[in-house]
């Protein structure tokens, strides 16, 4: 046998490991606790997302791709989420079409771009208009839920038995086809199943005779069980309401007995089909929710959705998902994210809002120490920088967080990063964070003399580089630096700063600020427009 029969021979072998479904787990993308971050593994390294959501609409055909990977590739991104729908993939029961999801994978790999499929399956936003035309003409076979009028609605029902099988098959079918053509080169990472489930409608529940049956049956005694075992991690809202003695979801469960009903049966259903897709490609899988808006009952937002409030119902129920992600459109971003992470999340934003990404990315990836962000409708980007008087695109920013990358995955695990974001409507004119033994105490910025604010927004991230020494990532503020007093009885004071930037593992110094561009010394002024990292050198002196 010629050398050139042996590598053919090799290359087959290496294609079967690559397609077989007993890849081993430590070659798989994974979320992993690394020192004081939870990030995200691939290749066996770590990871940053700098990610962007595509609209709806904007996956569906293969020169949508060739127009938009480009682009998006051009502005530094280097994680897509696209959505694969249901209805996209199996137009006719049991025959399936790949071949446009084929071309965004080819094209992402060209453009050196990983994907995050969206799984748009039984459910989209609460509703089910991505189910295939097969599926919603026939309400016997896959029923809908049923409104508090006594009327079917656009959503299919979780209590469908054929719904979750044949949901079940369609997406073990994506992932195994996604492990069959993808598992060597791992473009796509990871998937989300589902998109922003629950039910919408008065009442906040399914009135059909089937769920109407189940809700008043005996709730059974896993889930009280594990709510019992962990009453002290449950939401307050949560534990107050709950009553281990009650049979009856209404008995055990009172005012949030329909929220936390439907969490449970969606629950149940995504986990069938998280289970189907993992038997095939076992990629990390997660669910997002839209987020109720404040004094919201359930069923005016999706009742049952995997928010804060019910994920413990959801750890029961779905064991096989990996963790949950909110949608963030409320301003109240940091709110958000740590009431997830207090559920156990990792920090990572699947959708946020696209005028105000680049505050928000500092904080999730500095403060949060997330390992991914992701505004939605990034196709619509201009492919063209902001203009000077502009506030700075999540283009800008991610065109410097791909440089310091690694930079910023190292602090995230010693815990050497701090974040904030602010705006002219936020509460508090200032914010303060600690880091490395001193306070930096961030305002933002205004013009001189007339002091009217130069940015209507402004964020940043520090990373502590070495002893005394920080790297400032942002603009829009003004951060003055004290030391802080819990550390000695010091005072603080700026030895220098430069404006720099990363390129090919050296660092370049563009200036060096002093004078008036550090407030004679007192403050480090950011660029009230532009994204600028700034090396801040800080000396300390007796205060007595």
């Amino acid at each position: 046998m010629n050398w050139r029969t042996v590598s053919a021979v090799l290359a087959v072998f290496g294609t079967m490991a690559a397609a077989s479904p007993s890849l081993r787990a430590q070659d798989l993308p994974a979320i992993r606790t690394e020192g004081a971050a939870q990030q995200f593994i691939l290749h066996g390294k770590p990871f940053l997302m700098l990610g962007g959501e595509l609209g709806n609409s904007s996956s569906l055909t293969a020169a949508q791709a060739d127009e938009i990977l480009p682009r998006l590739a051009h502005l530094h991104f280097n994680t897509v989420l696209m959505p694969v729908g249901w209805n996209q993939i199996e137009p006719q029961e049991g025959r399936f079409d790949f071949s446009t999801l084929d071309h965004w994978i080819a094209d992402a790999r060209q453009q050196n771009i990983h994907l995050v499929l969206l799984w748009f399956g039984s459910w989209k936003n609460a509703f089910s208009e991505y189910a295939p035309a097969w599926v919603l003409a026939n309400t016997r076979r896959f029923p809908r839920e049923i409104s508090a009028e006594g009327l079917p609605t656009e959503i299919l029902s979780p209590l469908g038995e054929e719904t979750a099988r044949c949901d079940s098959r369609a997406f073990a079918a994506l992932m195994r086809h996604v492990r069959d053509q993808d598992s060597s080169q791992q473009a796509v990472v990871m998937v989300q199943v589902e998109n922003e489930i629950g039910f919408l409608g008065l009442g906040g529940r399914d009135r059909s005779d089937t769920a109407n049956r189940l809700f008043q049956a005996a709730v059974g005694s896993e889930l009280p069980a594990y709510l019992t075992q962990h009453r002290d991690q449950l939401p307050s809202e949560l534990a107050a309401h709950f009553n281990p003695a009650g049979h009856t979801w209404k008995e055990m469960f009172g005012d949030l007995a329909d929220p936390v009903f439907m969490a449970w049966e969606y629950g149940r259903f995504a986990n069938q089909v998280v289970k189907a897709g993992k038997a095939e490609y076992a990629l990390p899988m997660y669910m997002n929710a839209q987020l109720p808006a404040p004094f919201e009952l359930a069923g005016e937002h999706p009742s049952g959705g995997p928010y804060p409030l019910v994920q413990p119902i959801y750890r029961v129920a779905a064991p096989a998902v990996d963790f949950y992600a909110p949608d963030i459109y409320w301003p109240d971003f940091a709110e958000w994210v740590n009431r997830y992470k207090a559920q156990g999340n990792p920090a990572f934003v699947p959708e946020a809002r696209l005028d105000v990404a680049t505050g928000n990315a500092l904080y999730l990836y500095g403060e949060a120490r997330g390992f991914g962000f992701s505004p939605f409708a990034v196709d619509s980007l201009p492919e063209n920088a902001a203009k000077p008087d502009e506030a700075p695109g999540v283009g800008e920013l991610y065109g410097v967080l791909s440089t310091l990358s690694d930079e910023i995955l190292e602090a995230q695990k010693q815990g050497r990063i701090r974040g904030l974001v602010l705006h002219a409507t936020s509460l508090r004119p200032s914010q303060t964070v600690s880091l490395g033994g001193f306070l930096f105490r961030a305002a933002l910025s205004r013009t001189w003399p007339a002091r009217q604010l130069a940015a209507q927004d402004g964020a940043m991230m520090v990373m502590e580089n070495a002893p005394d020494e920080f790297l400032v990532v942002g603009s829009g503020l003004t951060v003055s630096i004290l030391r802080d007093p819990d550390t000695d009885d010091q005072v603080a004071g700026i030895a220098s700063v430069a404006q720099v930037s990363h390129a090919g593992g050296q660092w370049i110094t563009e200036r060096v600020l002093n004078g008036d561009q550090t407030d004679q010394g007192r403050a480090l002024q950011m660029d009230a427009h532009r994204i600028r990292v700034y090396r801040v050198s800080l000396y300390t002196y007796p205060r007595r």
